[in-house]
């Protein structure tokens, strides 16, 4: 493209648009690039899979497992088991 295009080019625009738009035009064009540009840097760092840590080293425990007891039936169960005596 020749440098007289450009000339052309933005001769067109001035009339079309008129000088007092023009720089309202160019500051939503640098604020639109900006945000597209933040937006593509958000994306890119999101697709980047997070570093997987070591897996954890299973500690040992000098406390003795504790003995649990079952949980208790519920009363409905023992009355039906009763056998039907009142």
């Amino acid at each position: 493209m020749q440098w007289w295009h450009v000339v052309i080019v933005v001769i067109v625009i001035v009339v079309v648009f008129g000088s007092a738009k023009l720089p309202e035009m160019a500051r939503n064009l640098g604020k639109s690039a900006k945000v597209l540009k933040t937006e593509l840097r958000e994306l890119t760092e999101d697709e980047t899979p997070a570093p997987t840590s070591p897996p954890a080293t299973p500690t040992t425990s000098t406390t003795p497992p504790t003995a649990t007891t079952p949980p208790a039936a519920p009363p409905s169960a023992i009355e039906e088991n009763d056998g039907g005596k009142p």
